[in-house]
């Protein structure tokens, strides 16, 4: 398939999953200032954009560098991704486009994959609290990986899992991070950000959208396919 992406086809289609498909930033940065409360650290939330992309162990390990936190970045992070997944059961919804723009696009014939930095049981419930487990072919997550975004590790795996070249995956991400991550892999990036990253730079991103349901404009497909 070769619309509006260039002249190398698009095979396949990776979706990052915050800030994407959920608005999950907000419910993942009250998860930190409730856990770094607890660790008696009055955290500034204007922080937590300075770690979107990251896996969850690679940010603690970057706030325990920054304010001398006690205790394990690993043990942290999975305190962290227990209080998480209990504010997305209560609080998670998706973004506008979702499930419509990745159903309109598997009907196109586009293979769908997911790649977060989230660790698996955090994707998975976010899935599952906006229905989007079925929308996708496989999910590659941050913790399978050796190193997260802004490396391509996880975009390269997905690739691989997929048996796509790099340069027929086109990835939908929200995060300057993200857009690294994807361009340092060989790949094509939607930008998409998210009200958390809106501020960051995009300029790498091979186009720059406002919203989920851009995409099919972007593809030249028909609006009413959604």
């Amino acid at each position: 398939m070769t619309p509006a992406t260039g002249t190398l086809p698009v095979d396949a289609i990776v979706f990052d999953m915050d800030g994407v498909l959920v608005d999950s930033e907000p419910l993942h940065t009250r998860a930190t200032a409730l856990l770094l409360a607890d660790c008696g650290l009055d955290w500034d939330e204007g922080e937590s954009a300075e770690y979107i992309g990251l896996t969850d162990i690679e940010s603690f390990a970057a706030l325990k560098q920054r304010h001398g936190l006690a205790g394990d970045p690993a043990d942290l992070a999975a305190r962290w991704a227990d209080r998480t997944i209990v504010l997305l059961q209560e609080h998670a919804r998706p973004l506008p486009g979702v499930p419509a723009v990745p159903l309109a696009l598997r009907e196109r014939g586009y293979r769908l994959a997911l790649a977060s930095s989230s660790r698996p049981s955090v994707i998975a419930a976010t899935l599952d609290a906006i229905g989007a487990r079925h929308l996708f072919e496989l999910f590659v997550s941050g913790a399978e990986v050796s190193r997260g975004k802004p490396s391509p590790d996880i975009f390269l795996e997905t690739a691989r899992r997929l048996g796509v070249s790099p340069a027929h995956c086109l990835v939908i991400e929200d995060s300057h991070h993200g857009v690294t991550a994807a361009r340092a892999a060989g790949m094509r990036c939607l930008a998409i950000p998210c009200a958390t990253t809106a501020h960051q730079d995009f300029t790498h991103a091979t186009a720059r959208l406002t919203t989920l349901p851009d995409v099919l404009t972007y593809l030249d497909l028909s609006p009413q396919t959604a």
